[in-house]
């Protein structure tokens, strides 16, 4: 598994991973694992699985690294 930092968190439950390069991964609420989204803020380490979803490339099964 990778690991980022999770950059931006919506209100409407989903967000966007900063992976350390030049592309952000977006996230949705439904992928996580082991985790809540209430629990989740700015600037966390989580480990995710790059995926490909219906808009490009996207985070999967996000965990927190904490």
């Amino acid at each position: 598994m990778a690991e980022g930092t999770i950059k931006r968190l919506t209100d409407k439950g989903f967000g966007f991973i900063d992976t350390g390069g030049s592309k952000d991964l977006f996230f949705h609420m439904s992928v996580l694992e082991g985790v809540t989204y209430d629990e989740l803020r700015e600037g966390q380490k989580v480990n995710y699985e790059e995926g490909h979803g219906p808009k490009g490339p996207c985070a999967e099964k996000v965990t927190s690294a904490e």
